[in-house]
């Protein structure tokens, strides 16, 4: 098994606490009202929410993929951190085993925050990762990082 390592960083305008209220703790509220052409629900099949639950995302009809599960590894709500590992889904193919992502809000020094986010993509034998993977993911992410951040700032009394 290889593992394959990427890091992305992405500037938002909104402070740290509220995209990672937002994007880590309420995203099984808000991602499928914000986006519902990429996520039909999200729900919690294991756990409260805290370090151990396991997460079921499903992916609209007629979507390339229908769903995924991922298990929170690490929950830092001190430090707006929150790591957590892709464990099933058809996401995985048969290339990979699993995906470990951490996200870190870190404040930018403007009153918005920084998104530290790094993934480590765990292969299935001696299967390799092509750069357009890593970038076509790292751009998915910074799609919902404006889509949320742009429902925040339009709402600024939410998760304040």
């Amino acid at each position: 098994m290889g593992v394959l390592h990427h890091n992305s960083e992405t500037t938002t305008a909104v402070a740290p606490s509220r995209m990672f209220q937002a994007f880590i703790l309420d995203s099984h509220n808000l991602l499928p009202k914000l986006v519902p052409q990429s996520f039909k629900n999200i729900g919690l099949i294991e756990g409260d929410g805290g370090v151990g639950s396991i997460k079921l995302i499903n992916f609209p009809d007629g979507s390339y993929y229908k769903y995924v599960k991922h298990r929170i590894d690490v929950l830092d709500k001190e430090n707006f951190m929150c790591k957590y590992t892709l464990i099933e889904g058809d996401s995985l193919g048969e290339k990979l085993e699993s995906i470990v992502f951490e996200v870190k809000f870190e404040p930018s020094g403007n009153g918005g925050s920084i998104c530290k986010a790094a993934s480590e993509y765990h292969t299935k034998g001696d299967h390799e990762i092509k750069e357009e993977v890593f970038k076509a993911s790292q751009e998915k992410a910074a799609e919902l990082y404006k889509v949320v951040e742009a429902h925040l700032l339009a709402n600024p009394d939410l998760y304040a």
